[in-house]
């Protein structure tokens, strides 16, 4: 007979509690604001073994491939229409490693339940109850908590991230600092909308899939109307577009009738892919907050008369973390040096830069603190 492991996953016991805490208080704020649908807060005994057991998990291979799944914490009735094994059977990390070619899809997640002291796999579902508790194993010893939204659309937001013996927690209340960027507060769940088309949204796709294609790029985002930007382009413009293309831009105009919510969702992820493939591109891919593409590779420069940037205040919005005042090029070299004074020139501008070692950063302005702040935000997007 198979041990379940041979040793307990010491990341999980401390983080359990933590976890449990979280979405207990979600839940309570979910009740008092009259949302139904919601799913049952797993105990922190449960969050531990989830964890341990995927844990370990990860860290086996099925026919020579690593493992990629989702585990939801939910009874097969709040699952919709899921699908069910005749006799629910033990999580084990050898149950885990078997299963993991069927269900490494993206939207399918393997159900588990509890019975007395012992969680079993009951089957797979991809309808989950809001506020669910969900742990995908991205890759070898790399764990993300993570939950639905209560609006149900967008991506989900992330509780937790565990890599080998280290954990990181959420700080959702760092979205709550001045001048934070939409995009942070919309990814630690402090903004949620429930419409795909919603700018922030889309901007957080392409932030998803700009980490996804691990070749780094540089994604600019300047106000429409204005052509200020240009003055920290260096010109001729590489690969300038005219007119600007507007792929995404005529899909968030979506009016939720021409053609169904399912077909308008898979234009868009086509469309996203189409912007972010070229941020892969030397260069920086240049949108405007629209999000109509107006060129790809442009090579930034410090604006004329403007000062060379000396310090950026760089955050994480993790249990812990604490600002810092530090030069750019320290964040991760020239990339991130050239974003961050694109930003400190042109201060209605936004910058996103995915690394090639998968750490993503947004520069945005604070004109509180005038300053470039340096959001550190992958935690969020994995």
């Amino acid at each position: 007979m198979e041990t379940i492991n041979e040793a307990t996953y010491q990341a999980a016991a401390k983080v359990a509690g933590t976890i449990e805490a979280h979405f207990r208080k979600h839940r309570a704020a979910a009740v008092e604001n009259g949302e139904d649908d919601l799913a049952v807060v797993p105990a922190a005994w449960q969050v531990e073994k989830i964890i341990d057991v995927a844990f370990w998990a990860s860290l086996r291979k099925e026919e020579g491939n690593p493992i990629r799944i989702s585990l939801a914490f939910l009874p097969p009735s709040q699952a919709g229409k899921p699908l069910l094994f005749e006799r629910p059977l033990l999580l084990t990390p050898q149950l885990l490693t078997k299963l993991a070619p069927g269900v490494e899809r993206p939207g399918i997640h393997i159900g588990v339940w509890f019975e007395g002291e012992e969680l079993y796999v009951w089957g797979t579902t991809i309808k989950l109850p809001n506020l669910c508790f969900v742990l995908d194993v991205s890759e070898p010893g790399l764990l993300v908590v993570k939950h639905r939204r209560a609006a149900g659309l967008g991506k989900f937001t992330n509780v937790a991230m565990l890599r080998g013996d280290q954990v990181k927690v959420v700080n959702e209340d760092s979205g709550q600092l001045p001048d934070s960027p939409p995009i942070l507060r919309s990814l630690l769940g402090l903004t949620p909308s429930c419409l795909w088309n919603n700018n922030v949204n889309v901007l957080i796709q392409i932030a998803v899939s700009m980490r996804a294609h691990k070749r780094g790029g540089i994604l600019l985002v300047v106000p429409s109307g204005s052509d200020a930007w240009r003055e920290s382009i260096i010109h001729p413009l590489q690969y300038p577009i005219h007119p600007a293309f507007s792929g995404v831009a005529d899909l968030m105009r979506y009016d939720g009738k021409s053609v169904t919510e399912i077909f308008w969702q898979n234009a868009l992820r086509r469309e996203v892919e189409n912007i972010t493939g070229l941020t892969a591109v030397d260069g920086a891919t240049i949108v405007n907050d629209q999000q109509e593409l107006l060129a790809f590779g442009a090579k930034i420069t410090r604006a004329k008369d403007a000062w060379p940037i000396e310090k950026v205040l760089m955050t994480e919005p993790v249990e812990g973390g604490i600002p810092a005042l530090i030069h750019p090029s320290a964040i991760g070299g020239t990339r991130h040096l050239s974003a961050a004074q694109f930003v400190h020139d042109q201060h209605d501008s936004n910058a996103l830069v995915a690394s090639q070692d998968g750490y993503f950063t947004v520069f945005s302005w604070s004109a509180q603190q005038q300053l470039v702040q340096a959001h550190r935000i992958d935690i969020l997007l994995i």
